[in-house]
Order: structure tokens, then sequence, then C-alpha cells
């Protein structure tokens, strides 16, 4: 994997650990770490060997503190749309890929760092944690994806409580209304997301990632439209060998031994 300057990717058996690195800075996101960040997930996303990817921040402090304000304060507006997209477009890259994704929250997660958040499928909070989208307190709105995630996540008139008033809320309240699964102490955050990822990697990979696809294209769809999706994907897999294994397994009452085929 390509060594970057800002972020790190480490990859321990089937899991992937994507780290941004700058503790110093509170992790904060300026247009070198999304480039970087890019670049990573392209990389990722093509590593057949990773079937699970953990995302988290270096240091105690912060997951990601926001995006690097002095970068972002003397942006013309098409500058600020331009910012804006590449935001998007990076997160977007996250939450599409194919491997299921985890992030570790530690530690401050506000604005950029609640979107790369919400960009995930699961998140788990250190009881450290502070989440926010605090963006209409500095005049501008959330731009990576935090209007329309974090509504779609936790109900729109929680969203717009949050974003309107920019609070930050604690580990505490955000499992409570939905916005990250699990709440641990600090020191077992990253023991409690790779318990996570191993439970994951028990299962045959292709029905994982199909799972996936067919959960967030379908929250797009009609209902009806939705399951048809579903149907189609349910009888694809009928075509892989780990379908085969797997039914195989459970009828001779023995553990399964999945290639990912």
């Amino acid at each position: 994997m390509k060594t970057f300057n800002k972020i790190l990717i480490d990859i321990k058996g089937k899991i992937g650990y994507l780290t941004i690195n700058q503790p110093k800075a509170l992790n904060a996101l300026d247009s070198e770490v999304l480039q970087e960040l890019n670049e990573a997930l392209t990389e990722i996303q093509n590593n057949a060997d990773i079937q699970v990817v953990i995302v988290t921040g270096a240091g105690e402090k912060a997951f990601v503190a926001g995006a690097n304000i002095k970068e972002m304060s003397q942006k013309t507006p098409i500058e600020g749309m331009t910012f804006s997209e590449l935001g998007n477009h990076v997160f977007s890259k996250l939450s599409n890929l194919k491997q299921p994704t985890i992030a570790a929250v530690n530690g401050f997660a506000l604005g950029g760092g609640s979107e790369l958040a919400l960009a995930c499928d699961i998140r788990i909070a250190s009881e450290t944690m502070k989440i926010g989208q605090p963006e209409v307190a500095l005049g501008i709105i959330p731009g990576f994806g935090g209007t329309q995630r974090l509504s779609r996540l936790v109900g729109v008139a929680k969203a717009k409580e949050l974003i309107f008033t920019g609070k930050n809320i604690k580990a505490d309240e955000a499992e409570k209304i939905g916005l990250v699964n699990k709440v641990v102490a600090p020191e077992e955050l990253m023991t409690e997301a790779e318990t996570l990822a191993n439970q994951i990697l028990k299962n045959a990979p292709f029905a994982v990632q199909q799972s996936k696809v067919v959960i967030d294209k379908g929250l797009e769809l009609p209902l009806d439209h939705a399951l048809t999706l579903e149907a189609d994907t349910f009888g694809l897999c009928f075509a892989t060998e780990d379908q085969t294994e797997g039914m195989s397994a459970f009828i001779e009452k023995r553990s399964s031994k999945f290639k990912g085929q």
C-alpha cells in the first residue's frame, strides 16, 4: 500500500485500518487529507485481501475535530462549492466501498469529523466522544453530507435540531438517538471495533457486501422496487460457491469455510 503524509493505512489479516494521522491538529480535514483519503479508498476498494475497514483518528483527543477553518476562511463562493464537492466525493466513495466500514470514534467528531463517521456503515464510540455539526456558528452549513446522512440516520426533526443549534452531544445521547451503535470505555474502543469486524468476517464476503448494497440502494427506492432488488440479489447469491458451502456446512453441522467466491 502507498505511504501517505497525513493518513495511515495498515492491514492486519482481513481488516484494513484507515487512520487520520494529524493528532497535533486534532486530525483536521484539509484539502491534502481529502486527496489522500481519495487515493487510499481506491486502493482499499481494489484490495481483495481487505474485507472490513476500521476508520479512526490518531491520538486520544479527536477522531476528526472538523475541517481546517483557516484554509476555508479565505475561500470564494466557487472555491467553497468546490471544497464541498471534494469532501462529498470522498465521503461518498467511503460510503460506497464494497467492504463494510466501522468508525471507531475517539474524542471529538465535529463537522467534517461527524460527517466522516456518518459515511461509515457502523459507529462505535468512546465514552469521551463529542459529536456535532457546528457549521452554522461559522456562517456555513454542513458541506460533506451532514444535512443528508444525519437526517437519514436519526430522522429529519432530530437532524434539524442538531444542525440548527450547532450543539455537540455526548456519546450516551448519540447512542440514545441511534447516531452511534455502541459506546465503550476509551481503552476498549479498538478492541470492540475489531471484535465486531471479526464477527462480520465469519460470514460469506459476497453476501455481506451485497447486503450492504441492497440496504443502501433500497433506502432510495420505493418499497416495491427495493423488494425486487432484494429478490434479484438473493437469487444471485445462489450462483456463488459460498452459498453452497454455507448451506452444506449448516446441514452437516460444521463450521463454514468461505472463500469469497
